[in-house]
């Protein structure tokens, strides 16, 4: 099972990467621009065909993916597309300026990438990130409404015998501590609560909330007991008790003082309506931009675990190889084949969802660097109609190619980094 999980997850990558592609390709056609090639992967072809003036290909790598437009940057000051320097740094940009014009045909004079109006390039660069993102949201979708998730719901795991502080990270009773009001009031483990303090009572935050809101009340508890309603009556204890955030997720390590029950919510597959997926989705939307941000913070970390042994950490830095495995990990668990299928697919969202935000990172060689170079020149043009200057023509991106040359190696480096911690010392869900 586990060959299939990785074959699941690699089939799941090749698709996000076509249609990653697709999104430029088809905006790029749209717009009249030549492209000559468009392929799935790196290395050797191992197969392809034409169709129009666009070859379409397979390549034997499965990591990433391009399509190649005549014309991606402007010819030089002096109206030349190639022309020699004895300076490294020059002679990148003069490659880079080289290699765009590769293939020109006759008429492709006004097939040119960078002869298109800035908000059309933008539209190009973008429609790649975008087409990600909009496949991460429709898996997302389909998980959370078509599945559900796993969360904490309205019926009791088990029932607290008396009130300790959760600061104190411990379970045994003391003499000393109170008996918790849920043992007192004689809640018990199965017993669904359908409504708090006359409130109906549909999901576990809203409960978590209620109780948390009545610190030294009494209350009625109405739970469904096998099948027969019940009524409870409970004196809600002062506590300290975990805090949470906005979202109503666990901030580890912190603490308030609010009302306490004493039980512990079971969990169960919970299907999310439209409004709560959409709540979901930006949540982890949210930490994904935040992961991206701490990045080069847990590079240390990261570090150790390849090469000194640590610990990985469960929100360390995953690379395709660290996912794959994962991937074929979640189909080894001993749930069933729907939850693995649900969990394969919520993976794959997430790789989505990382390649739409790490793609519009301002900064060459990635679709964000050229939409910022795009926006640069729109921004200069516009200035130079409004200040009554000439028209300062195309901006130059092929000038940002030493910078994209550094950007690169930095993300080589990290990614060969991440591709050891992956093999050496892999993330586990179990």
């Amino acid at each position: 099972m586990m060959i299939l999980g990785i074959v699941v997850f690699v089939v799941g990558l090749l698709v996000s990467i076509a249609w990653h592609e697709l999104g430029h390709l088809s905006t790029a056609k749209l717009f009249g621009i030549r492209v000559p090639q468009y392929m799935v992967g790196f290395g050797p072809t191992i197969w392809s065909r034409h169709k129009g003036d666009t070859e379409y290909g397979i390549k034997a790598i499965p990591l990433g993916g391009y399509i190649r437009m005549i014309g991606m940057f402007p010819p030089g000051a002096d109206g030349r597309i190639t022309a020699r320097s004895t300076s490294p740094w020059r002679s990148m940009i003069e490659d880079a300026r080289s290699a765009a014009f590769e293939e020109l045909k006759p008429g492709d004079e006004t097939r040119l990438f960078y002869t298109r109006a800035p908000w059309k390039r933008v539209i190009v660069m973008f429609a790649g990130p975008f087409m990600n993102l909009i496949l991460a949201v429709a898996l997302f979708l389909t998980v959370l409404m078509g599945f559900g998730i796993s969360q904490q719901t309205t019926t009791v795991s088990s029932v607290s015998q008396c009130v300790i502080a959760q600061s104190e990270n411990r379970d045994t009773c003391k003499s000393t501590d109170a008996a918790a009001p849920a043992a007192a009031a004689g809640l018990k483990a199965g017993d669904k609560i359908l409504s708090f303090n006359g409130v109906r009572t549909t999901s576990w935050n809203q409960l978590s909330d209620l109780i948390r809101s009545t610190p030294g009340k009494q209350v009625a508890i109405v739970v469904d007991r096998k099948g027969q309603n019940l009524t409870l009556h409970a004196k809600i204890a002062t506590n300290q008790v975990a805090k949470k955030d906005s979202s109503g997720q666990i901030v580890q390590g912190q603490y308030v003082t609010a009302g306490f029950l004493g039980f512990s919510a079971a969990t169960g597959i919970v299907r999310q309506d439209f409004g709560e997926s959409v709540t979901w989705m930006g949540d982890r939307i949210g930490e994904a931009v935040d992961s991206i941000a701490s990045l080069p913070g847990k590079i240390p970390a990261l570090w150790d675990a390849a090469f000194d042994g640590a610990p990985r950490q469960p929100d360390s830095p995953m690379g395709v190889v660290g996912a794959a495995r994962v991937g074929g990990e979640i189909f080894t668990l001993d749930i069933p084949p729907t939850e693995q299928l649900a969990m394969a697919l919520m993976l794959v969202a997430g790789f989505n969802l990382s390649l739409f935000l790490f793609n519009m990172l301002p900064l060459l060689p990635l679709d964000g660097g050229h939409i910022a170079g795009a926006l640069w020149e729109s921004l200069r043009r516009n200035l130079a109609k409004v200040l009554r200057r000439p028209d300062p023509g195309p901006f130059d991106v092929a000038k940002l190619m030493p910078v994209a040359y550094v950007v690169a190696s930095i993300f080589i480096c990290f990614t060969l980094l991440v591709l050891v911690a992956d093999v050496v010392n892999p993330v586990k869900i179990s």
